[in-house]
Order: C-alpha cells, then structure tokens, then sequence
C-alpha cells in the first residue's frame, strides 16, 4: 500500500508519557470544553445566495465545512454535517445546522482536504452525493466515495502541484503538513492536501488541516495575494504538529499574502484540551497585534469577501454569558 509523507519531518509517534499525558488531560477537562448550552446557529436559506447575484461570498457551517460562492458557481468543502464524529463519539456543539444536507441547493462540486471523520462524513456524503456534479479530492480518497455510492465518473482525483479547471476557475490541489487514515492500519494511505481557488476577479485559499511549515509562503509566492484565507484554527496541541496554533494561523495568512481571513476547525466539536473559545480569542489577539483583517461571522452567516463590512462581533462570548 502506497504511504504518503508530508514535506518536512512531521513526528507523530506517541510514547507512553505523552499517551498518559493525555488521559490524564481527558478526565481532568471533561465537561470543560465546550460551550455551556446548545450553541446558536444563524439560519441559511436558498434565496440567501441571490441577495448579491455574482458577489464572491462564503457561509461557515461550523468546523471545516463552507460554502464558496464564486463566480457563479457552489463549491462545498469538508461537509462534515453530521451530529456527532463516528468512533470519537463527541456531538455537535450545535442542536441544527444552518442548512440540513437533504436542503441544499444544486453544487459544481464537493472538494475534500483529506478523508479523517470530523472532514469526510459518510452520513453527510449519502445526502449531498447527488446534489453535486463532481467530487474533487486528494488522491485515494475517491475510493471512499465510490463504496459510499458516488459514481467514479463524478470523482476526480490529484496530487500535490496539480491544477483543474472547471468552468473558467482553477483550483490547486498544494501541500499541508497533516495525515490521512480511518482506521488503525492505514494511516497516510490516501494524501491531505490545501486548495487554492482562483477566479477572473477572486483568489481564495483553504488550508485544510495543516501544521505551520514553509508550504504557506511557497504558495503565496506562487498563487499569493489571495482575498480570503480560510484557516484552521483549533484542536491544536503542543504535544503534536500536525494542528497549527492560533499565532501560526495568523503568520500562515501573512505567508500567504492574505487580504482577509476567516479561522475555521473550531465552533463545532471537542477534539482537543483547550476550551472552546481558545482558538478564536487567541486568533482575534494574534490578528490585531499583527493588522490582519479578520472576519468572525456566526455558524452560518455569509460573508461577502471583497466588502468593506464584514462580521466581527464577538458572538461567543454572548454565548458564554448565556
């Protein structure tokens, strides 16, 4: 079976110090880290897409999963929709999405950054597998989808340094520092990547789950200055590398060459040992000190990415007081 490899030494073993470490991290913070109450979530519906006709726009659902709106065409990433993480068993911070899977409208594609479960969800893919034209993933994934139901003849899949074309835009399967694998005996049997999305008026880059690594710049030199960034942020760990701390999202946006950020991979689910809010407030501190331009829009609030207004309320910590 073909491994994959990330371009720098990424270590990911874990001895019995670490492994204990963080049992006893498990029982110390359980019930700690995530909101209080049910997290509100603002509601998405079709006629929202037609408010501004040929606006470049995006709608966060939550962890990774968004909806870019480019040039007249839908393009849905990692559309983790379901109520909890199979096999991790953690729920969703929120009772409803903004948009229930069996409602969406008609897409171009589904692009995919990697096959781990909080990204590729097998009960998410059954009710958008036919809403969409295409599947465009990271090579080996397209296995995954073709045992699920998706026709091969819809899936498209790349390696790194690869561009397609679809219909006047361009995306760029490029590097991340992570690992792939849904089970005990096939890890990094399918490659994680980052996507670059470029239009006539609009680039846009997604990171996909990534460490911080010398990749951010080289795509910026290549494909930089992008209008939105849309960056992990959270289910981070000083133990392991493979996740990017809110201090190196924002220094990835800077390699990038980024006009706009939004952080992403937090708001959803407990899948590391800080609080729920770590990963916003410490990427909000990290923008300012830093003159970054940051939008944190609410789980499901769309942002028009080239207007001179966007989301920044501190909407959690409402959350918190409630």
């Amino acid at each position: 079976m073909k491994k994959y490899e990330n371009q720098i030494p990424t270590d990911m073993r874990m001895g019995l110090a670490t492994i204990f470490s963080l049992l006893r991290d498990a029982l110390l913070t359980r019930g700690r880290l995530k909101p209080a109450t049910n997290l509100a979530v603002e509601t998405f519906t079709i006629a929202d897409i037609m408010t501004v006709p040929h606006a470049a726009r995006v709608t966060w659902f939550g962890h990774s999963a968004f909806l870019l709106e480019l040039e007249n065409k839908r393009l849905l990433f990692d559309p983790m929709l379901g109520t909890r993480i199979p096999w991790v068993g953690e729920k969703r911070y929120s009772r409803k999405l903004p948009l229930q899977p069996e409602d969406f409208p008609a897409m171009d594609a589904i692009i995919l950054s990697h096959d781990h479960y909080d990204h590729l969800d097998y009960s998410s893919i059954r009710k958008l597998k036919d809403k969409t034209h295409r599947f465009i993933v990271p090579k080996g994934v397209g296995r995954h989808l073709i045992k699920w139901g998706v026709a091969p003849e819809k899936i498209s899949e790349h390696q790194w340094y690869e561009e397609l074309l679809i219909d006047g835009l361009t995306l760029a399967c490029m590097p991340a520092r992570h690992f792939s694998g849904r089970g005990m005996f096939n890890r990094n049997s399918t490659l994680w990547c980052s996507w670059v999305i470029v239009g006539s008026d609009t680039r846009v880059y997604f990171s996909g789950d990534s460490g911080y690594g010398p990749h951010f710049k080289e795509i910026g030199e290549i494909y930089g200055p992008f209008d939105l960034t849309m960056m992990e942020c959270g289910q981070y760990d000083e133990r392991f590398l493979i996740h990017m701390k809110p201090e190196e999202t924002v220094r990835a946006h800077l390699d990038l060459r980024g006009k706009l950020l939004i952080p992403i991979h937090w708001g959803a689910f407990t899948l590391a040992f800080h609080l729920w809010t770590d990963p916003i407030e410490r990427v909000t501190k990290a923008a300012s000190e830093q003159k970054v331009n940051i939008a944190t829009p609410k789980i499901g609030e769309t942002v028009i990415i080239t207007s001179k207004e966007i989301p920044t309320s501190a909407w959690w910590r409402k959350e918190i007081m409630e």
